[in-house]
């Protein structure tokens, strides 16, 4: 019987699962060498954490590691139901309030590792954080998609730790009840986007009017794994923040409010880094602890792996 040492928590109602022991040895390199030895050599390990049946398609992972520069508090290498992320915003979030719990992290400013480059996460207080992402910028404006059963779709396509295509223009509800629709809807799009652009684009993004005026502005982030946000997405709106900035409608200092498919709210600020039209975004989140478990993976069972996609 293995066991595998997990701590879950929630960002705005999307998933953490922190692995805090019983993981592959991935070595001792950069991040993005540990992240592509998981990839290639322990793509089962990443399937049996989050997958059902020890998971669910919502789950993201987080792989604590040591960091390979000892002055950063550490590293991690973010996973979904289907493969690497590159950066997660919430799941920052997650693990910053999880290190706390852990005793690894005290309130103040913390250089975390990632395969995309080194965050800074502030830990305002046992729930709350703020994470520096890294550079965020828009590579193509109003790119016309033709989408089957849908028509002429129109986005934007940005980077934000991950790529995203981010629609203004639908006729869509952005709420709970409408999630099979804007799935659907979100999946014909992405499947569109990318036989027409070259970058590698995985979360498609809705934006509608905020339910609460409070906010700017309410969006659906569909993943790559066919699972939607349940929180307001840290890269996604990272990719947001870069396009308004890039649009003259977000000056350096502004707060923008992004409220979730659930209602969940990051806030979000941005940093002109000097070069045209790339940002070091900013966001503000919060996140509780869920359970503290320990996964058993018996060796007989003919899904120890988990149910993989």
């Amino acid at each position: 019987m293995r066991r595998i040492q997990v701590i879950d928590s929630h960002t705005g109602g999307e998933p953490t699962r922190v692995v805090v022991g019983g993981a592959p040895d991935l070595g001792s390199g950069p991040l993005a060498a540990r992240a592509k030895v998981f990839q290639e050599r322990f793509d089962t390990f990443r399937s049996c954490v989050v997958n059902e049946p020890r998971g669910s398609d919502v789950l993201v992972g987080a792989l604590l590691c040591e960091p390979h520069d000892p002055a950063n508090t550490a590293g991690v290498i973010f996973f979904n139901n289907v493969g690497i992320l590159g950066m997660c915003g919430h799941g920052t979030i997650g693990l910053a309030v999880t290190l706390a719990h852990m005793g690894r992290m005290k309130p103040g400013e913390h250089r975390i590792e990632t395969p995309v480059g080194v965050v800074t996460v502030v830990l305002r207080d046992p729930h709350r954080a703020t994470v520096r992402n890294v550079p965020s910028y828009r590579r193509h404006a109003n790119v016309p998609v033709d989408v089957e059963g849908l028509g002429r779709v129109t986005g934007d396509v940005a980077w934000g730790g991950n790529w995203f295509f981010l629609v203004k223009e639908h006729r869509e509800e952005l709420t709970v009840r409408n999630v099979d629709r804007l799935t659907d809807v979100s999946w014909r799009v992405r499947q569109a986007v990318n036989t027409t652009v070259s970058e590698p684009v995985d979360h498609v993004e809705l934006f509608g009017p905020a339910l609460d005026p409070a906010n700017h502005s309410r969006n659906f982030v569909l993943c790559p794994g066919k699972a939607y946000d349940r929180s307001p997405c840290g890269t996604g709106t990272s990719a947001k923040l870069a396009c308004l900035f890039t649009d003259g409608k977000l000056r350096p200092g502004d707060v923008w409010r992004q409220e979730s498919i659930t209602g969940s709210v990051f806030e979000g600020t941005v940093e002109p880094t000097g070069e045209p039209g790339v940002v070091v975004p900013s966001i503000t989140g919060t996140a509780y602890l869920t359970a503290e478990t320990t996964l058993l993976v018996d060796e007989s069972d003919p899904l120890k792996e988990g149910i993989r996609v």
